[in-house]
C-alpha cells in the first residue's frame, strides 16, 4: 500500500537523504533499520515562523518498491511530413505546445514567427539594453519562445483545470528543464536556460515534418460567410507576400502583438477591449527581502532567494504585485521606438544582487474614457500612450522614469537614485506625472500598508521603475467556450495570452494544446 506522508525539516536537514529516511521511519512507526520506499513528491518552503522549515510530501511504500516518477509526457511524435497544415501564428509556449498537439494528433503545424530564432535574438536584446535601438520585430516580447523565453520561466499556475499541467511540466524536463520543476512548489526554470528548450522544442517539430517559419508575419486574413479561406503572410527579410489557403489558424500572438488586433478590426474580425493592469516595477537588495522574509540577516547556503507576494484593496482598485522576480533584472521589454516598457526576469539560480516585482493597479474604463473614439482599441490606445509619455519625459532613450519609494509617496522627486538592475539606466521623475492619478493614489497607499504587512518594504532604498504596462493583453478575441473557435468566423482558434485566455507560460501551454485538439477535429 501506498501513502503519501509529509516531514518537516530545517533547511540544512532537508539536504541529506539519511534525514528522510529518519524522519519517514518515525511517521510511520517503524525503526530505522526498517525496509521501506520512499519518493519525494512534492517540496516547498515554510517561513511563516521565525524558524524557517522546508515541507515535503513522500509517498511511502512498505510493501513494495515504488517505480520512478514518470518524466517523460509520452507523446506520440509522427512524421507529419505530408499531413493536413494547421497553421499557427506565434512561437510562443501556446504556440509551440500548439505544433507538438498538432503532432501527436496527425496533422503538419506550420508556425508563422515574425521574430528570428531564439539565438539571432539574442543580438537585438543586447541593442535594445546597450544602444536603446528597438527591433519592433525582435525584442524582448517578439521572436523564438515568446514574451517566455527572456521573462523568467516561472511555471506556477493555479490553471490546473484548463489542462494537464504535470504534462507540460514533464514535457519541459524532457526538452531539457530540471526536473527539480516536477516537486517544487513554484517552478522556475530561468531566463539562462529558457533558449536551450525552446531550440530542443524547435527541432523537434522540425524533425517530425512540421515548419517554422521566422521573420514573417500574418498581414492578411480572408473570409467569407463566416468561414475563413486563407491568409497573407509577408517575409519580413525580402518583404515578400504569400496567399495561403488555410482552413485552420491558431492565433497565438501573446499579448503585445498590436498589429493583429488592428488586422482583426480591419478584416472586420469581432474582437473586444479588455480591462488590465498598470503600475512599475519595484527594486529592492535581494539580501533585505531575504531577511524580512527568512526573519534573519543572512539565508546561508540552505535557502534560495527569498520571494514575496503582497495584494489589497485601496479606493475600490486591486493593488497587486506579480512576477516577482528574485535575484533578478529589470529589463526593457518595449516592443517599438518611441515607448518605454518594463519587465523583469531571473536566471535559473537566482544570484543577481536585487529583487524586483510588478506593483500593478486595475485599470478600466474611467481610463480609457479619452480613447473612446478608438472603440474596441481604447484600452490599447491608453497603454500605448502611457508608455509613449515615460520615454518622451526622459532624454529619447530608453532611461526609464524612476523614483525612491517614500518620495513617490512624499510626492518629491528624489534626488538621486539607487543602484539598479535596469541596464538602460534610471531617469529621477515625478512618476505622477506618467501615471494616472488614479493608479499614483492606489500606489502611494498600498506602499505604505504594503510597509505596515512586510516590515521594511517601505523604504527610500526601493526604486520604482516606470512602467509595467503588459500585465495581460488589452484586448479579448472572443470566442466558444464549446470548441474555442472565434464567435463568428470558423477556422480561427483566438489561443494564449494574446486572445485573453491565459496568463503565463503554462496556462498558455495548456491553452495551446486545446486549441490544437479543436483545429485537428474540425480539418480532419
Amino acid at each position: 500500500m501506498i501513502q503519501r506522508i509529509e516531514i518537516v525539516l530545517s533547511p540544512e536537514e532537508a539536504t541529506h537523504d539519511e534525514n528522510f529516511k529518519n524522519a519517514i521511519a518515525k511517521k510511520i512507526g517503524v525503526s530505522k533499520s526498517a525496509t521501506f520506499h520512499y519518493q519525494l513528491a512534492k517540496r516547498s518552503i515554510d517561513a511563516r515562523s521565525r524558524d524557517v522549515k522546508i515541507r515535503m510530501f513522500f509517498d511511502v511504500s512498505i510493501d513494495e518498491e515504488l517505480k520512478s516518477e514518470e518524466i517523460a509526457a509520452n507523446r506520440n511524435y509522427q512524421d507529419v511530413t505530408n499531413a493536413k497544415p494547421i497553421y499557427i501564428v506565434g512561437a510562443g509556449p501556446a504556440g509551440l505546445f500548439a505544433a507538438l498537439q498538432c503532432i501527436e494528433l496527425g496533422h503538419k503545424p506550420i508556425i508563422i514567427e515574425r521574430g528570428k530564432d531564439v539565438r539571432s535574438r539574442r543580438r537585438d536584446l543586447a541593442d535594445i539594453n546597450k544602444k536603446g535601438i528597438v527591433d519592433p520585430d525582435s525584442n524582448y516580447c517578439f521572436g523564438e519562445g515568446g514574451a517566455g523565453t527572456y521573462s523568467d520561466g516561472k511555471l506556477y499556475t493555479r490553471s490546473d483545470k484548463r489542462g494537464n499541467v504535470k504534462r507540460v511540466l514533464q514535457t519541459f524536463v524532457e526538452f531539457g528543464a530540471s526536473p527539480e520543476i516536477m516537486i517544487d512548489a513554484h517552478p522556475h526554470i530561468g531566463t539562462n536556460k529558457l533558449p536551450g528548450i525552446v531550440t530542443a522544442l524547435r527541432e523537434k517539430i522540425l524533425e517530425c515534418g512540421g515548419e517554422v517559419l521566422f521573420n514573417t508575419k500574418l498581414t492578411g486574413i480572408q473570409h467569407q460567410s463566416n468561414q475563413l479561406k486563407s491568409i497573407e503572410v509577408t517575409n519580413l527579410t525580402n518583404s515578400t507576400s504569400t496567399k495561403l489557403v488555410c482552413d485552420a489558424l491558431i492565433v497565438a500572438t501573446g499579448h503585445s502583438a498590436r498589429d493583429i488586433f488592428e488586422l482583426f478590426k480591419k478584416e472586420g474580425i469581432t474582437i473586444e477591449r479588455k480591462d488590465f493592469a498598470l503600475g512599475v516595477r519595484i527594486e529592492h537588495p535581494q539580501q533585505f527581502i531575504d531577511s524580512v522574509q527568512y526573519h534573519c540577516d543572512n539565508r546561508g547556503e540552505y535557502l534560495p532567494p527569498a520571494a514575496y507576494s503582497l495584494t489589497g484593496q485601496y479606493n475600490g482598485r486591486g493593488v497587486y504585485t506579480f512576477c516577482m522576480c528574485p535575484g533578478g533584472i529589470i529589463a526593457p521589454a518595449s516592443t517599438a521606438p518611441g515607448e518605454i516598457v518594463v519587465n523583469g526576469w531571473s536566471p535559473s539560480k537566482r544570484n543577481n544582487a536585487f529583487a524586483n516585482s510588478g506593483l500593478v493597479v486595475s485599470v478600466g474604463e474611467e481610463e480609457f474614457k479619452e480613447f473612446e473614439k478608438q472603440e474596441e482599441l481604447a484600452a490599447l490606445a491608453f497603454q500605448r500612450s502611457i508608455e509613449q509619455k515615460c520615454f518622451n519625459i526622459g532624454n529619447g532613450s530608453l532611461a526609464a522614469p524612476a523614483q525612491r519609494v517614500v518620495d513617490f509617496c512624499s510626492n518629491k522627486q528624489s534626488s538621486s537614485l539607487p543602484l539598479s538592475s535596469y541596464i538602460p539606466g534610471l531617469n529621477s521623475t515625478m512618476l505622477k506625472d506618467v501615471l494616472p492619478e488614479p493608479v499614483t493614489k492606489c500606489l502611494q497607499e498600498a506602499l505604505v500598508d504594503f510597509g505596515k504587512k512586510m516590515k521594511g518594504y517601505f523604504t527610500n532604498d526601493a526604486v520604482l521603475v516606470a512602467t509595467e504596462s503588459r500585465t495581460s493583453s488589452p484586448v479579448r478575441i472572443p470566442r466558444n467556450r464549446e470548441d474555442c473557435m472565434h464567435i463568428h468566423i470558423k477556422g480561427i482558434f483566438p489561443c494564449g495570452e494574446g486572445a485573453g485566455y491565459a496568463g503565463g507560460i503554462v496556462s498558455a501551454a495548456m491553452d495551446g494544446e486545446r486549441c490544437a485538439e479543436f483545429a485537428a477535429k474540425m480539418v480532419c
